[in-house]
């Protein structure tokens, strides 16, 4: 399947990754969490070529993860990035790959510690139950059609068998 056909899917993971499923979206969004918000920061921040970044930020403007706000340099009107209420949304998903990453691909220990300002806790990840808050793992959940299944209007055709004629 082609990248761009992950989209049309009706599933919220593949839609997800069609948007955020190569590694320069999820670095912009990490910037954006670290408060980099003007392009040229994210430019210096990534080492990522400018038309990469103007695409990739483009992208999550029209997902609506970022928005594009004006201000004045210069007597000049250029734009800065700001998260949106869809974008600070992904801080959990950051967050289960920083962990993930803490525990699989860190061989000299945690590089950076995420604590609370409040108590000074570790943030951490864990997906519960939303009826007994029971921490569930992937053998613990079954997969069910939900109100927005809707069969897909495209399905590849299967290719029509040749049958072999013997002379």
């Amino acid at each position: 399947m082609r990248h761009e056909a992950l989209a049309e899917q009706t599933c919220s993971i593949s839609r997800s990754l069609a948007l955020l499923g190569d590694r320069w979206t999820l670095a912009i969004v990490k910037q954006a969490f670290a408060r980099t918000r003007r392009f040229e920061e994210f430019l210096s921040a990534l080492g990522i070529s400018r038309a990469l970044l103007s695409d990739r930020l483009s992208r999550l403007v029209t997902a609506g993860a970022l928005e594009r706000l004006p201000y004045e340099e210069s007597n000049r009107v250029r734009h800065e990035y700001r998260l949106t209420d869809a974008g600070l949304a992904l801080y959990p998903i950051l967050q289960a790959l920083r962990a993930w990453g803490d525990e699989h691909l860190a061989p000299h220990g945690v590089p950076l510690v995420y604590r609370h300002r409040g108590c000074r806790g570790q943030a951490s990840v864990e997906v519960t139950c939303s009826e007994c808050h029971q921490p569930l793992s992937a053998r613990d959940v079954e997969i069910h059609p939900g109100p927005g299944l809707v069969p897909n209007a495209r399905k590849p055709r299967p290719s029509p068998r040749r049958r072999r004629v013997s002379a």
